[in-house]
């Protein structure tokens, strides 16, 4: 991706004050650390700003991303993630029907081979509550050195292959969503972790974020940026339709 920091400065601030920058990040490049090529953190100081992640979204998803532009506007921030203050919600398209209208993925992690994120337990453990609408696996089950990540949803759409959904994770955890989905047989489309054979982007977009401004007067900022068309390119006879829908979702 052939991107410098002048052009997204540019045509990708969602919001900017003297102490926090959200950009709506496309897909295909990383929030910080990344290894192998450059990321966002990089081009800003290339370009002489500096900025710190309250949190960080994967490479492959697009959408809203909170920066502190100091180290004291920055403690806050991450602090308020840590106490589950902050409001986040994620669009996503699996390559799949048969979720309920609403539900909660609540299934432990950890890390495996590869440094690959994992349900913490075996997969046929995993047992689906269809009374609750809730995924879960006994205690007995979990491995050593897990976390707990709960992801709740609600299905907006279903096609005869595909189903749009709102996400929001409970808990932050790497690779969250994608790892809850695919492991109960509902994999994101695009996503390289799981269905490696798509040639679409992952379809998993940072659509909402809401915050608390502790750096000013402390006022509530709630932000959304819906996601391009790249996103909707595999339903993309129902995009027109669904932007629609997702127009006239209230806030939670």
């Amino acid at each position: 991706m052939d991107l410098d920091w002048a052009t997204l400065r540019s045509t990708r601030v969602a919001y900017e004050d003297d102490g926090v920058l959200v950009l709506d990040k496309p897909a295909g490049i990383s929030v910080t650390g990344e290894r192998h090529d450059t990321d966002l953190v990089v081009l800003a100081k290339a370009a002489g700003e500096w900025l710190m992640p309250a949190h960080r979204i994967d490479k492959v998803t697009s959408g809203l991303v909170l920066f502190a532009k100091s180290p004291a506007v920055h403690g806050p921030l991450t602090q308020q993630f840590r106490d589950r203050t902050v409001d986040k919600a994620y669009l996503l398209i699996t390559r799949s029907t048969g979720l309920p209208e609403r539900g909660t993925i609540d299934l432990p992690l950890s890390v495996g081979r590869k440094n690959r994120v994992r349900v913490a337990a075996p997969r046929d453990a995993i047992v689906h509550d269809e009374m609750a609408r809730r995924w879960s696996v006994p205690e007995s089950e979990v491995r050593e050195r897990s976390v707990a990540a709960t992801t709740t949803f609600e299905r907006l759409w279903e096609g005869e292959q595909h189903t749009l959904l709102i996400a929001r994770p409970r808990t932050g955890r790497r690779h969250q969503i994608r790892v809850h989905f695919a492991w109960i047989g509902h994999p994101i489309v695009g996503d390289p972790l799981f269905v490696s054979k798509d040639s679409e982007r992952a379809a998993l977009h940072s659509w909402r974020l809401g915050f608390d401004a502790t750096h000013s007067d402390g006022r509530r900022i709630d932000l959304q940026v819906d996601p391009a068309a790249d996103f909707w390119a595999p339903i993309e006879a129902h995009a027109s339709n669904l932007r629609d829908l997702i127009a006239t979702i209230a806030s939670p």
